[in-house]
């Protein structure tokens, strides 16, 4: 009889582990904590400029998540495929995601998906990144920004620019620099950064608007015009800023914070703000990552900067995308 009682005690702790253990979610004996390899989701291509510090976060994040950190790249729709299924997502703090701004915040406006920012909830910002103007190398028509401004007011209208999708941040920042320099131009969107680029190289668009991030490792490939900013980069201390040279006076770029989908707990958001937090502060990340700028904002302020870039959009008029 006692040997029956003791396997009879044995089984109802195998079930009770069993049924603390599943799902990542918190138990009532302590925190949230994941119980296996969580899932990034990166709206674009691997290759493209969001992937490459997405995959660098990952790595040095497992450290600080205690799981291994998956990155799943599911490309489409100017980044809404993608969203879509993060939105999707089961809210058990299994899956997070990359979330672009203001391109998230484009395929609202522009109805590519059928979520709101109501279906997110901001862990914390990652990278931002400044804005530049870019052509080909071997591209022998542009030695600086004001040549290809007088090119493009001599050709009026003909000059392709690729994008990173209709209204998206690139084109944005295309549409901002030739309406401040007084040129249209042929607007040449593509589905990523990483087409765009492509776009550019293979001579199928004249220039491109990218981050300074989207071009790491292969700076060779582009001559850097202009950039965003009211004040040079250290990386680029030989190119001028559209603003000293009388064009857009404002700082351009884009934000990629890091979110879950609706309906997890206030103690997963704490989770993996606290440890993304640690991974960005790490110095071996830190070394890591010195190819983009790294700009750590806790859930508050990301989930604020989410509703700004949502204004912003919403309140672009078609006038203003009419221009070329």
């Amino acid at each position: 009889m006692k040997k029956f009682f003791a396997l009879l005690l044995a089984l109802c702790m195998i079930f009770a582990l069993c049924a603390c253990g599943g799902g990542g979610a918190k138990t009532s004996d302590g925190p949230f904590a994941p119980d296996g390899p969580v899932t990034l989701i990166v709206a674009y291509k691997a290759g493209s400029g969001t992937d490459g510090p997405a995959r660098i976060l990952a790595q040095y994040a497992e450290k600080y998540i205690g799981q291994t950190v998956v990155v799943e790249n599911v490309p489409g729709g100017s980044g809404s495929i993608g969203w879509s299924q993060l939105a999707a997502a089961d809210p058990d703090g299994m899956t997070i995601g990359v979330m672009n701004l203001p391109n998230f915040n484009t395929t609202i406006t522009e109805e590519l998906g059928t979520y709101t920012t109501a279906d997110f909830k901001a862990i914390c910002n990652h990278v931002t990144e400044t804005s530049i103007v870019i052509v080909r190398a071997d591209d022998d028509r542009f030695a600086d920004l004001n040549a290809l401004v007088e090119y493009g007011k001599a050709h009026n209208g003909e000059l392709k620019a690729s994008t990173n999708g209709n209204h998206a941040s690139n084109h944005l920042g295309a549409q901002l620099f030739a309406k401040s320099a007084g040129f249209a131009y042929i607007d040449i969107p593509q589905g990523g950064t990483a087409d765009q680029l492509l776009s550019l190289r293979n001579k199928e668009s004249d220039f491109t608007v990218v981050k300074i991030g989207d071009i790491a490792g292969q700076e060779s490939a582009y001559k850097v015009l202009g950039i965003f900013s009211a004040e040079r980069d250290s990386r680029f201390p030989d190119v001028p800023t559209l603003t000293e040279l009388g064009y857009y006076d404002k700082w351009v770029g884009a934000s990629r914070a890091i979110v879950a989908p609706a309906g997890v707990s206030d103690e997963v958001i704490s989770f993996y703000e606290d440890a993304l937090k640690k991974t960005m502060e790490d110095p071996d990340y830190i070394a890591a990552a010195s190819s983009f700028d790294t700009n750590f904002l806790d859930h508050e302020a990301t989930a604020a900067l989410i509703d700004e870039q949502q204004a912003a959009a919403e309140a672009q008029t078609d006038e203003f995308w009419s221009f070329g």
